[in-house]
């Protein structure tokens, strides 16, 4: 190392330990005994405050900003978590509340039917590609007492008849299903026919047959069943017509309904134990019309 160096490192050594005490002595000294070195340190420490002061308080606000966003943030992630559990709670109550709804109206429609009525639970949909529900499962505490052919209702309408019983199950048959058959009345106007679903694998749907070309039927009429051939009790709304066409010829017309009740959201239904046909007072099923055909 040469001595200019040595000298170098000495005198800056020198110069760093003096700035610290020189300041200190200005500061601490009486403005009115200022000498010469003080006023030089004096304006050097003003100068030196003028540029260093308004970055020293902008790195103070951006830290104070980012403690506060980290708040924030910390607050956000908290009232996030606090409002997913209050919807999924939300959420909850109001499953138990359409659940509880649901069932009085189940409830409500026991009673109001009379009669032997076994409630029932749906386990099983058989669906279609298109999610559409074929075929329905249910299961009841009364199971043994469920029969082919009693009726199957929720408080919207009839969702079908029971089909067969396997075990602790029964399949239902539904109302737009092409093996289904049920005779039915146009609710305003009295007109009779036989309610054969269309059996599409896309949509619900239904046609009733056997309406004559004079019966006054129209689109949103209530279609309920009538109560002919005791399987099915009178008065349960099937559906409603959504299509009318009468041709310039033939003998019927031809008439499309909806179904009343949405199978797909079918959770409880009530299975009717209605009385056979050789109850006395009871008719069978027929067609009307000249081609009389016999309901399953």
């Amino acid at each position: 190392m040469s001595p200019w160096s040595r000298y170098r490192d000495i005198l800056l050594s020198v110069v760093l330990l003096s700035v610290p005490f020189l300041i200190l002595r200005t500061n601490t000294r009486d403005p009115a005994r200022y000498d010469e070195l003080d006023r030089v340190v004096a304006r050097a420490i003003a100068k030196i405050e003028w540029v260093v002061n308004p970055v020293a308080m902008g790195a103070a606000d951006l830290w104070s900003d980012y403690i506060y966003l980290v708040h924030v943030k910390r607050d956000n992630d908290r009232l996030g978590a606090e409002a997913a559990r209050l919807r999924a709670e939300a959420a909850r109550h109001r499953a138990e509340f359409e659940e509880n709804r649901r069932l009085r109206r189940l409830l409500q429609l026991r009673t109001e039917m009379g009669g032997e009525v076994f409630a029932a639970q749906v386990v099983i949909k058989d669906t279609s590609p298109f999610f559409r529900v074929t075929r329905l499962a249910i299961m009841s505490e009364d199971r043994s007492r469920i029969r082919p052919g009693m009726p199957v209702v929720v408080d919207e309408g009839l969702v079908g008849q029971v089909s067969r019983v396997i075990g602790e199950f029964a399949d239902v048959l539904l109302s737009v299903d092409s093996r289904s058959a049920i005779d039915v009345m146009v609710e305003r106007s009295g007109a009779r026919g036989i309610v054969r679903g269309t059996g599409e694998r896309d949509r619900y749907a239904g046609r009733i047959e056997y309406l004559q070309r004079t019966d006054d039927v129209r689109v949103g009429d209530a279609v309920v069943t009538s109560g002919l051939g005791c399987r099915f009790p009178a008065g349960i709304l099937v559906g409603r017509v959504a299509s009318v066409t009468r041709r310039e010829f033939g003998v019927y017309q031809e008439v499309e309904f909806a179904p009343a009740v949405n199978f797909s959201r079918l959770s409880e239904v009530l299975v009717v134990a209605t009385a056979q046909t050789d109850r006395p007072g009871c008719r069978s099923t027929a067609t009307p019309g000249r081609n009389r055909e016999r309901s399953p």
